[in-house]
């Protein structure tokens, strides 16, 4: 895909996949840090793949300038192929200041999170698998190291667990859980659960300073 930079008048190509097919996304032009808007056109389906048939390593890190709005902004990956849940998701992280990425599949979704630490994932259970225990953006989190995977908030949305059941959370190595009931309130519920989360690894990042190993 071909896209032009309308305050230089740059010329750039970058992966048709870096746009979610029937969706938008803004870059930053590396030129003149101008905003570029692009449109995709949907999509014919895919075939959904399991985590063992993703080759992370097929992604050009010539593309990398691409990925995300702003590196030094927060980010967040969206994991999330429900037009209704995704809206609302995307709405709120936007209101919340977010760069917001919308993987389109789990091999989407793992190659970007290969090259990228996200602030914020949101990924339904459901997401790109007819198991939710098959999730592959949840193997992938869970096999994180946890230097890595500390820096990352993952909420998880449900249709079969409770709105912040942390006894559920922990057995899926997320931060919180997010039933799709109550997903109008989703602002306030992820909103809370970071203010805690923050609140938490602060101290706990002192403690490591006080300890000579911060």
């Amino acid at each position: 895909m071909e896209i032009t930079c309308t305050t230089c008048q740059g010329r750039f190509k970058i992966a048709d996949d870096k746009v979610p097919a029937g969706r938008s996304a803004t870059f930053v032009c590396p030129n003149c840090r101008g905003r570029i808007a692009v449109s995709a056109p949907p999509a014919a389906p895919r075939e959904r793949v399991s985590l063992k048939e993703v080759d992370t390593n097929a992604y050009n890190s010539a593309d990398r300038p691409f990925d995300f709005i702003e590196e030094e902004g927060k980010t967040a990956l969206v994991c999330e192929q429900q037009p209704e849940l995704l809206k609302t998701v995307t709405d709120t992280l936007h209101l919340m200041e977010y760069q917001i990425t919308v993987a389109e599949n789990a091999r989407d979704a793992l190659k970007r999170m290969r090259y990228h630490v996200y602030d914020v994932v949101v990924v339904n259970e459901d997401f790109d698998t007819q198991t939710p225990e098959a999730n592959g953006v949840l193997i992938y989190l869970e096999r994180l190291a946890m230097n890595t995977r500390r820096n990352t908030y993952v909420t998880m949305i449900s249709s079969r667990h409770r709105t912040m059941d942390n006894m559920t959370a922990f057995m899926k190595s997320v931060n919180l859980i997010i039933n799709t009931k109550n997903i109008e309130d989703f602002g306030k519920i992820i909103s809370r659960g970071l203010t805690e989360h923050l609140a938490f690894y602060r101290v706990f990042r002192e403690k490591l300073k006080e300890a000579g190993r911060g």
